[in-house]
């Protein structure tokens, strides 16, 4: 197929500024300025382009909550992609860095911002050399600064550096830690499209739902509500990883590619790896509820996973084959989402510490049979009562390998204890 947004595999150089205008590039921006403002914004959201970063909200929709006026507006990109089997958005930056940079200047020209920053994960300092290069090729070529190609239009472009915090991930999170404070999230409302960074208006996109806006004012809402599905429009990039013979990056169109052939087919994974049995599958990295072999049929969309009660999310595809431990793997995930709560809230802060205290003392050995019932109950006492999505996301890895893997459970639990009645 040819790439939209992982357009590095077709064209070469294509981070170059010179070989991505050749091909195309920052035409998107050229006809923005010739629609106007409201005509973008009406063109996104008839495109229906729904947020890459796992959430999956509609970017026009998000666009026109912008308010009318004169007053300092923001555009922040979300690149800290913590998400565990995540790396998408590093390949994006790394290799085809106009285009996301294009969908930006886009979306400040459509709701009237006048500053774009970038916000990436602390670890991903070496990764942004490219995109550096490419901020200051186009402020060279009038791209960026003031008047962009006479328009009348000023905009600048900043890089920041976060500290490494999966919490940062969260909109809200990101913008308190963009301004120097605490990266924690806060109660809405307000939302950032009223009061975000410092107090203005602003719009908080992914790397890759921006990457996705320039082929969209070039090619017509129309080209782009044609590929996928009624509910997931347009192409994904998927990140797949784990116990596969080929893992990596791999696009691929909304709807129309199973994770049995992502797993097993040529053109991505090529199998499992030693030619082990598969056993789980994480969809959404640690935050969605696993999966076994009867969801392999599930196309890969938004709404593909339903049925299985679970979620395609930012689409971090982790694979584990027939030899995985899965209370380990439980117990793995869950320290991760103790590590990295923000402590703000007490469900989240206090529940991941007993989730990993009790997942500890089962795979020690040392646990009950009562005790798997209480890992589950502490679970479910965390869902619904959290500030944000990190609470709720660390129940999933626990919820969903006592539904499918009891059995594991079990193994491990000294049974010469009685459960109490209730």
């Amino acid at each position: 197929m040819t790439h939209i947004i992982l357009r590095h595999h077709d064209v070469e150089n294509i981070h170059e500024l010179s070989v991505y205008q050749a091909n195309g590039g920052y035409e998107g921006l050229k006809k923005a300025f010739s629609l106007g403002p409201k005509a973008v914004i009406d063109e996104v959201k008839k495109a229906v382009v729904r947020g890459r970063g796992g959430a999956g909200f509609p970017a026009g929709l998000k666009w026109g909550f912008i308010p009318g006026g004169d007053m300092q507006k923001y555009i922040v990109i979300n690149t800290d992609e913590s998400e565990t089997g995540t790396f998408k958005d590093r390949e994006i930056l790394e290799k085809n860095p106009h285009q996301v940079i294009e969908g930006a200047l886009i979306a400040a020209y459509a709701v009237g911002a006048t500053k774009i920053y970038n916000y990436w994960r602390g670890e991903y300092m070496d990764a942004a050399y490219a995109c550096e290069k490419a901020i200051k090729d186009c402020y060279a070529s009038g791209l960026l600064g003031e008047n962009i190609l006479g328009s009348g239009f000023s905009c600048d472009f900043y890089n920041h550096f976060g500290a490494g915090a999966y919490i940062c991930g969260e909109e809200t999170a990101l913008l308190n830690s963009l301004m120097g404070d605490l990266g924690q999230p806060w109660s809405k409302p307000p939302f950032p499209a009223q009061e975000g960074l410092y107090g203005k208006p602003t719009v908080v996109n992914n790397v890759e739902t921006l990457a996705n806006i320039a082929p969209i004012l070039v090619n017509g809402a129309d080209w782009y509500v044609g590929l996928g599905t009624d509910q997931s429009n347009g192409i994904k990039v998927v990140c797949l990883s784990g116990h596969v013979n080929r893992p990596g990056n791999y696009e691929i169109e909304m709807g129309k590619v199973t994770y049995h052939q992502l797993i097993y087919g040529e053109e991505y994974g090529q199998g499992m790896r030693d030619d082990k049995g598969f056993k789980a599958l994480l969809p959404s990295g640690g935050s969605g509820p696993v999966v076994t072999a009867d969801a392999l049929d599930a196309d890969v969309s938004f709404e593909g996973l339903n049925p299985f009660g679970s979620m395609m999310g930012s689409a971090s595809i982790i694979v584990m084959d027939e030899d995985t431990d899965m209370v380990w793997a439980t117990e793995k995930m869950t320290h991760f989402f103790k590590h990295e709560s923000c402590g703000k809230c007490t469900p989240c802060r206090e529940g991941t510490f007993w989730l990993e205290k009790l997942l500890i003392k089962i795979n020690k050995g040392r646990g009950t049979q009562e005790d798997i019932q209480k890992l589950e109950r502490v679970a479910t006492q965390i869902q619904g009562k959290c500030l944000c999505a990190l609470g709720e996301f660390a129940t999933s890895p626990v919820l969903s390998t006592i539904k499918h893997f009891m059995d594991e459970y079990k193994a491990k639990v000294n049974t010469a204890v009685p459960v109490p009645a209730d």
